[in-house]
């Protein structure tokens, strides 16, 4: 019939298989119908007898994909899931998973995610639910902003309340993500919000999507008028999310024709700077107020991060001096980054421009800030890759972490076939991010503002000086605001 946990809500059965027990959809907060799709998470309903949790729940509002299996419009869909190496075990270190989707998708109920692989390895693995696009990140007039986020911390105080019953230790516990889960943690760490709730963090690629308030209202203003309501709980709820779905990519033209005039045009929703959660980027906000330093920090990125993004682009169209500009640099970095790479086409050094801007530096900048501040900090680059077009593309990190070779995302990046060095890479990667976990030294040597080091995951994987420190003091030359 399967194991029985007893959570604060109900009960719950899991399936064991392969040496784990896993627990699938289970509420950490209440489902949200109508206006409470936009509103603030509300603590999750109790229930009577054992809830089944062999199977996953819905994913959250969004445009169905393989990574977001189930998307739709079930109101039930803020949910964990728990992986955890029974039976036997007591007092486990935790591992909680922010996925990524550039606030726009993603769900953890993706096959990607599976978290049995790293549960086998001696950790409770969690994944979460998070809410995404307008439901998450965009403006409301009478909610919080970032609501995405505070469902995170409404996870994660879930997982300090209950994880003992599923044998983890609430007082160590590691949260870790990729992309818009790693933007997320960052924030998370220097805003000091989820004080208590995690010990260690490791941000793979966190992004340089953080939003001004006033920006974040426009940019979300741009898609009501659009759909002709106004910004409000009531009236978004009276919205299909598919009317939604379809009206936030306008704004993301209109900004495209002009990428000087906001900030991050690819994508109509980030973390807004609302002066609860941050009033700054998260490398800024550490530097002032010291946040983060007791939290132990892995932060990095990977070698060919927009890659992925332009691979698909007409080399003829591509302008790197446009590109530089949107990032707020000039035609000087511009020349310094011709001099650095010499003989680099127009279009490489776009992707790098974009690689570096998106990705690469806030890893870097998060690196400095947390060292700079006294705190135990890591670096490292990921620059294996299979595909000479894509390179170490954003995401290619994933199927290694959880040791998933045949997910939708490994599927595109890398396909059907499995490649040479893959279970070596991915098992010396698990070790590490478990090692941290279990006590917070992944295996190299920590970073230091001056002379830091990071390391390379490769094969074999070495130690090196920081790769992203060049590239960094062309952006310090040209800007001064970091």
């Amino acid at each position: 019939m399967g194991e029985i946990v007893h959570t604060r809500s109900g009960a719950v059965r899991g399936v064991s298989a392969n040496g784990v027990t896993s627990f699938r959809g289970i509420p950490y907060a209440a489902p949200l119908h109508g206006p409470l799709r936009y509103l603030a998470p509300s603590p999750a309903p109790s229930w009577d007898g054992v809830r089944d949790a062999r199977s996953f729940g819905a994913s959250v509002p969004q445009p169905e994909r393989p990574q977001a299996p189930r998307a739709g419009t079930d109101p039930e869909c803020l949910t964990v899931n728990v992986w955890t190496p029974r039976p036997g075990a007591a007092d486990l270190p935790v591992m909680v998973w922010l996925h990524g989707g550039g606030f726009v998708g993603g769900s953890a109920t993706s096959p990607d995610f599976d978290g049995t692989v790293l549960a086998r390895a001696g950790v409770v693995l969690v994944s979460m639910n998070y809410r995404v696009g307008y439901p998450g990140f965009g403006w409301v007039a009478d909610a919080p902003a970032n609501r995405g986020v505070l469902d995170q911390l409404t996870a994660l105080r879930w997982v300090r309340d209950n994880i003992a019953e599923f044998c983890g230790n609430p007082d160590r516990v590691t949260v870790f993500g990729q992309s818009a889960g790693a933007t997320s943690i960052v924030a998370l760490v220097a805003s000091g919000a989820a004080d208590g709730l995690f010990h260690r963090a490791i941000a793979q690629s966190p992004g340089n999507v953080f939003l001004p308030t006033d920006e974040a209202r426009a940019v979300s203003r741009m898609i009501t008028d659009e759909l002709g309501i106004e910004p409000t709980a009531d009236a978004l709820a009276g919205v299909a999310p598919e009317a939604i779905h379809a009206a936030q990519w306008n704004p993301v033209v209109v900004m495209s024709a002009d990428p000087g005039a906001w900030t991050h045009p690819h994508s109509p929703y980030a973390v807004a700077l609302d002066g609860e959660l941050l009033d700054e980027q998260p490398w800024a906000e550490m530097r002032r107020t010291g946040a983060g330093r007791s939290i132990e920090l892995i932060c990095g990125a990977m070698a060919d991060e927009a890659r992925v993004f332009t691979v698909g682009a007409d080399p003829a169209a591509v302008d790197p001096l446009r590109s530089a500009r949107s990032m707020g640099l000039d035609a000087a970095a511009v020349r310094d980054y011709r001099r650095a790479r010499p003989g680099i086409s127009d279009a490489e050094l776009s992707t790098v421009l974009a690689s570096d801007g998106m990705f690469r530096l806030p890893a870097h900048w998060c690196a400095q800030a947390h060292a700079g501040i006294g705190g135990h900090t890591y670096l490292y680059e990921f620059a294996w890759s299979a595909d000479p077009v894509l390179g170490a593309c954003h995401g290619l990190d994933v199927p290694f972490v959880f040791g998933v070779p045949d997910g939708p995302v490994a599927a595109d990046l890398f396909g059907p076939v499995v490649p040479d060095g893959f279970d070596t890479l991915s098992s010396a990667i698990r070790e590490a991010w478990v090692a941290f976990a279990v006590t917070g030294d992944p295996g190299w040597p920590r970073y230091q503002p001056r002379d830091g080091l990071a390391r390379i995951w490769q094969l074999p994987p070495v130690v090196r000086a920081d790769p992203m420190a060049a590239t960094a003091a062309i952006w310090d030359r040209a800007t001064d605001d970091r």
